[in-house]
């Protein structure tokens, strides 16, 4: 047996509670006070700790990382400002950047935070490399290469992403279709920054074409200015109809000023879609309707977004975090609203990027995290790196913090 974990609680299970895990897989879940199993290689005591299934983050622009110092401020105020209306500003201004990057400085930036994901248990992250005649293939080369390097930790989706537009950046389409070439999981893209709606529904048709014949699922950034005349989520889903195509909808901003009639349809259509939906309500002052969606049955999830970047000045990839954010930003604080932000930064974040949701069972595979607090409240509160991250079985990080306190001078 590879591990034991004693004394752990589990959401929803009343009582204390041990695991086993041998192979990579869990192999037994029983009631803590029953005989231990055999000798195990090593032995967690969780003393009380929740032990649940690890962190999914559906949505990081993870080419991007700490590179807020390099864009400057401005385009971070366009975007952060109170109706989001000069989000496009945003996006162009921050383009800047980059025209002097590198294969090399996206590697060392990235490799950054996916050590923080590792930290704080994020197993699963659907990461955008933005794809550009500016930025070249360097974006996705970088991420493609960390994919490989951190491939035993962190399962990166590599999302080729049209940042800047399609239509309105001449040879972006063929970049795009080279980076699938060469291996990128996820076609992406953003219809609602071409100059009219008949090009923004270009973008989407192109792209899940694109999907289509590569056997792909589609990530796209939609509606994501304060601009209730945006349409461009409808685009998507009557496009994934009539492709069978899979994906999921990044942010929906706009969605927050729809009116109710036109907001029920929509929730139809994207039911009927598949579509998922990923909130990062943290990063802009707008935000999708996350609980109105999640009634309706459509799988939601929270993201980080962006760590440091002309987008947002903060992030550790720490999906906890992201998830006490929300709690506030939503309005959303009792018990059982906590339950289902916690869903969306796990469970429901696998649903939303079609991976097979895996609780902890016997036969599932041993990636968990012993977080520090008893119930989900108490884990957001301290909303800190787990106390131990597991991945098929072995411990790959253990994070711990003591304080002492000084008796006073006399």
């Amino acid at each position: 047996m590879d591990l034991l974990i004693r004394d752990a609680t589990l959401r929803a299970r009343p009582g204390r509670w041990m695991l086993t895990a041998d192979a990579g897989v869990l192999t037994a879940v029983t009631p803590e006070g029953r005989d231990a199993p055999g000798d195990a290689v090593q032995v967690i005591d969780a003393e009380g700790r929740l032990v649940t299934e690890p962190f999914v983050d559906a949505h990081l622009h993870l080419c991007k990382v700490h590179t807020l110092d390099l864009a400057g401020s401005h385009a971070l105020e366009a975007y952060t400002e109170g109706t989001m209306g000069a989000a496009m500003d945003a996006i162009e201004t921050a383009a800047a950047v980059k025209r002097e990057q590198t294969t090399a400085a996206v590697l060392e930036r990235a490799r950054r935070a996916l050590t923080e994901s590792v930290r704080h248990g994020v197993r699963v992250v659907q990461a955008f490399a933005d794809v550009d005649p500016d930025a070249g293939l360097t974006g996705v080369e970088a991420l493609l290469e960390l994919r490989e390097e951190f491939r035993d930790l962190v399962e990166v989706r590599v999302v080729a992403f049209p940042q800047d537009g399609l239509l309105r950046r001449p040879g972006t389409e063929e970049l795009i279709a080279e980076a699938v070439r060469l291996g990128a999981d996820v076609v992406g893209g953003i219809p609602w920054i071409e100059y009219t709606d008949a090009d923004a529904a270009e973008h989407v048709r192109r792209m899940v074409e694109l999907a289509r014949r590569t056997g792909r699922r589609v990530a796209m950034l939609v509606d994501d200015a304060g601009d209730p005349g945006l349409r461009t989520t409808e685009m998507l889903a009557c496009a994934l109809l009539a492709s069978g195509v899979r994906g999921s909808a990044q942010h929906a901003r706009a969605m927050a000023l729809y009116p109710e009639p036109y907001l029920r349809r929509l929730i139809g259509l994207c039911r009927r879609a598949g579509l998922g939906f990923v909130s990062d309500p943290h990063t802009g002052p707008l935000h999708l309707p996350v609980f109105a969606l999640a009634d309706a049955g459509l799988p939601v999830a929270l993201g980080q977004d962006d760590i440091e970047d002309a987008y947002y000045p903060f992030g550790r990839h720490n999906l906890l975090e992201v998830a006490f954010l929300a709690a506030h930003l939503l309005e959303a604080r009792a018990d059982a609203h906590l339950d289902r932000l916690f869903d969306m930064v796990t469970v429901d974040a696998a649903r939303v990027l079609g991976r097979p949701v895996r609780r902890l069972v016997p036969g599932a595979p041993a990636d968990l995290v012993v977080l520090e607090g008893r119930t989900v409240r108490e884990a957001l509160t301290l909303h800190a790196a787990p106390r131990h991250v597991v991945v098929g079985g072995r411990v790959v990080a253990s994070t711990s913090t003591r304080t002492v306190f000084q008796p006073p001078s006399r």
